[in-house]
């Protein structure tokens, strides 16, 4: 069993931007950053572009917007169109984890004491979303039409003048350091540099925050969202000012509480579903949990005195980075074997068949 240090890998993006990429330093934090997709399914990234200061003024917005009346909410959802943009309320969205064989046993097979809170009682999360569209047009049509819906933009006053560039200013910091850890994981697995940013180009980027209650939603062991993984290629958030974020590391079945550190410039990125099906399982998209636990009851408190005017709302600031619906995903045959000697232990492989993104994000 190894030992897993509390936090995560640290990749440096700075070293990345700054030196060649033949540069032995470059090519030995990309080969760090591949590592830690393979070993963790997530990895941190420091990156000095990214402001504190914007993520204060987006979780601010977010806080906001989530502490309006219900009524006031309710105009911004779309269940029309699935709710793929606008908001998403609470008790909405199920972790599909409670009804998927493979998935249960995947918690059956980790040990008690490293399981997830438990999901099987099928209750929806009681966290809420807003999704707001960041992906460029492809400038050729699309099997997969994505919904043309325009983005929601929220009707109080207060908040709809913050809200496109806030949105759209967060949302760029996120996307262009997720692009950049692409490259870099790219380089890292032996790929040319724009192989994974490229199939992403026109892919239906989502910024899509969720928001959890915590004077409705706070009492501890309290699920917020269950255990679950992404089913896009890279998924990136900032630091959240209330911790419950749990990580399953991949080759332990260890449950690591996600830590960021406690100041600087940092985001985490966790691996999905699409760069798991490119990797041909080399890289496995990560399990996670959000849940109430003892670190956020105890940030509850000391936010509750130092910002007695906020509302007490978790938000994660969450950037869904998508392939583009019409790339063909085929795992890389060099990848695949990898994948394959790494998996030795398993009864039966996964078999990732040639599938357009499209059709895996319909099935």
């Amino acid at each position: 069993m190894s030992t897993l240090s509390e936090t995560l890998p640290v990749i440096d993006l700075d070293v990345f931007l700054s030196l060649p990429e033949q540069s032995v330093k470059v090519q030995e934090e990309c080969n760090k950053a591949a590592n830690a997709l393979i070993t963790y399914g997530a990895l941190l990234v420091h990156d000095s572009r990214v402001s504190e200061e914007d993520n204060d003024t987006f979780l601010d917005l977010i806080e906001d917007y989530f502490a309006q009346p219900i009524e006031e909410l309710q105009k911004d959802e779309r269940p029309e169109i699935h709710y793929q943009v606008g908001v998403t309320l609470d008790n909405t969205e199920k972790p599909k984890c409670a009804v998927d064989e493979p998935c249960l046993d995947i918690i059956a097979n980790l040990d008690p004491t490293e399981r997830p809170l438990d999901i099987s009682g099928h209750h929806p999360d009681p966290k809420c979303r807003f999704f707001w569209k960041m992906g460029a047009p492809p400038p050729y049509e699309t099997e997969y039409p994505a919904l043309n819906a325009p983005n929601v933009v929220p009707q109080a006053p207060s908040i709809r003048e913050k809200w496109e560039p806030t949105m759209e200013k967060w949302g760029r910091s996120m996307k262009n350091a997720v692009e950049n850890i692409a490259e870099m994981t790219a380089i890292g697995l032996g790929l040319p540099r724009e192989f994974i940013k490229d199939a992403g180009k026109y892919g239906p980027h989502l910024l899509g925050p969720t928001a959890s209650d915590l004077e409705k939603y706070g009492q501890r062991d309290t699920i917020l969202a269950g255990f679950h993984t992404d089913l896009n290629c890279l998924t990136i958030h900032g630091r959240s000012r209330y911790p419950g974020l749990n990580i399953w590391a991949r080759n332990t079945g260890k449950r690591i509480p996600v830590r960021f550190p406690p100041t600087g410039r940092y985001l985490l990125v966790q691996a999905g579903k699409q760069i798991e099906h490119l990797t041909g399982g080399l890289i496995k998209a990560g399990f996670h949990e959000v849940v109430v636990n003892e670190a956020t009851l105890q940030t509850v408190e000391r936010r509750t005195a130092s910002h007695p005017d906020r509302p007490l709302i978790r938000i994660s600031s969450t950037f869904f980075w998508h392939l583009s619906s019409d790339y063909e995903l085929v795992p890389k045959p060099e990848l695949s074997e990898r994948a394959n000697a790494l998996n030795m232990t398993q009864k039966a492989q996964t078999v990732y068949e040639r599938i357009k993104v499209g059709q895996q994000v319909q099935k």
